[in-house]
């Protein structure tokens, strides 16, 4: 059984947003799995991967919300900043031999989706009307396009 389940009041309305949230917690659903079998090079490979996700949908994020002019997009950076300090000191006891993954994984959870429904849900609107603008440019070099491929590979 998995961790966590996607909610549908997590669903923000923007699509790549939406998923890029679902793939977080599948991850963090994978860090739960991992710790179960009791694998802790798996879960120290989750860790690194769900830790360098979390960064480039960040950076994503941030980009959608500079581009949609978005007034408090200073602060959303400011919270993704703190997260991340947060979530470093995790990897370095981690890397120290302490297990922290049940604690990392009821941090994760939590804030992840407090964060989805209060801090990311006060920018859907700027973001999905700016979005609906740029989506027009449906050519292969067109900028969610190029963001995807710049962000994503």
């Amino acid at each position: 059984m998995a961790y966590l389940a996607w909610q549908d009041d997590l669903n923000t309305g923007i699509q790549v947003i939406d998923n890029q949230h679902k793939r977080i917690v599948e991850m963090i659903n994978q860090l739960h799995d991992a710790q179960v079998q009791r694998l802790d090079g798996k879960v120290g490979q989750v860790i690194e991967e769900l830790v360098d996700y979390t960064l480039s949908h960040f950076a994503f994020e941030e980009t959608l919300l500079e581009d949609a002019g978005y007034e408090f997009t200073r602060a959303h950076k400011k919270v993704h900043e703190l997260f991340i300090k947060r979530v470093s000191e995790y990897r370095l006891r981690f890397a120290a031999g302490e297990d922290i993954a049940d604690e990392l994984k009821q941090l994760l959870g939590r804030w992840l989706f407090n964060h989805i429904r209060n801090d990311d849900a006060n920018y859907a609107d700027s973001v999905r009307a700016n979005l609906q603008t740029l989506t027009r440019d449906q050519a292969r070099g067109g900028w969610l396009s190029r963001s995807m491929q710049r962000f994503f590979g």
